[in-house]
């Protein structure tokens, strides 16, 4: 499987050829994946098109290795973990190609918020530094490094250091990009102090989600406008990937995610999730990255959405009465 030539995807039809290549290349090397489309009954030749392609669920990540056979493994492998408190089971996702995913974050940021060298980089990302072997981490710390701003870095719950960066930085004019996650944005702008510079800042906000637990839940459109008011600028943006994933989607404008030529979405229904609902109706989100060459391209998530005006809105959660046919899980 070529690198270069996931980011030459210009059609339809390119996107479709590459994603039918992938699914037979994973099909032969991904034994879990495999299996589960054997368990399925689903005949490999069958497979012609993009909803004719098993999607595996997301849960397999947190209980067995989703790994391309074709590739040496070993303990050192970059590997990254979902979120989750002490206990809890998180998902893992083993990355073969590192600089596969280097190239796709610089490639689908640079598309939708331009390059990173700009501006400065900061993080306010508790939950994730905390937890550490982060996806997203991994991320932010690529664009800092690609930034090359001496300013750059993360500030955990240390708001007043926070301020007193954004205020030397409005001072010198010098444009932001802040990654947060939703309630450590709302708790800054709930915490004491002077933030009257925010009014000349050229701010950029990428919010990354992560209120659920944390904070009293609110509606992504009450909380966009929120942070519009509080950071004063309309510059309120959205990413949305995970653990599972080697792409990024972004929403700049009415909440409504955009996918890089080499991601899709497709929507299935939530009682059959062999089936899919047309444009405007609410299901299960499917992703297709086909950065996850060397893992698992195809993922059934549990996150509810709908496709919308060429791009797709994430709507909340599924909860464990939703999953149907638990026993595909067993493979």
């Amino acid at each position: 499987m070529q690198r270069a030539s996931l980011f030459t995807i210009s059609s339809q039809e390119d996107f479709l050829k590459r994603s039918l290549e992938t699914f037979h290349y994973q099909y032969k090397h991904v034994e879990v994946y495999r299996r589960f489309v054997d368990y399925l009954g689903k005949d490999p030749s069958g497979v012609k098109d993009l909803y004719s392609i098993p999607f595996l669920p997301i849960e397999l990540f947190k209980n067995h290795r989703i790994w391309d056979s074709s590739k040496p493994f070993s303990p050192e492998i970059l590997t990254f973990k979902s979120s989750g408190t002490t206990g809890m089971e998180r998902s893992v996702h083993y990355v073969a190609d590192p600089l596969l995913y280097q190239e796709s974050i610089e490639r689908s940021f640079v598309q939708f918020l331009g390059s990173p060298k700009e501006r400065v980089v900061l993080g306010l990302l508790p939950s994730y530094q905390e937890n550490g072997d982060s996806s997203l981490i991994y991320m932010v710390n690529h664009l800092m490094q690609e930034s090359g701003r001496k300013q750059n870095g993360y500030y955990l719950y240390d708001h007043k250091a926070l301020s007193h960066q954004l205020a030397a930085l409005a001072e010198r004019r010098i444009p932001v990009l802040l990654f947060g996650v939703s309630f450590a944005l709302l708790d800054y702008l709930e915490s004491e102090g002077d933030k009257s510079f925010l009014k000349h800042l050229d701010l950029t906000v990428l919010e990354t989600g992560g209120m659920k637990g944390r904070k009293e839940e609110i509606t992504k459109e009450v909380l966009l406008e929120e942070l519009r008011q509080g950071f004063c600028t309309e510059k309120i943006y959205s990413e949305y990937s995970m653990t599972e994933l080697l792409s990024q989607a972004y929403a700049l404008e009415d909440n409504l995610y955009r996918t890089p030529p080499w991601m899709r979405v497709l929507i299935r229904q939530v009682e059959d999730p062999l089936r899919y609902v047309e444009e405007g109706r609410t299901g299960a989100i499917n992703i297709i990255d086909l950065c996850n060459v060397h893992s698992c391209a195809f993922i059934a998530t549990k996150d509810l959405g709908l496709l919308q005006g060429g791009g797709f809105k994430v709507l909340g959660r599924m909860d464990n009465s939703d999953v149907r046919g638990c026993s595909l899980l067993v493979v």
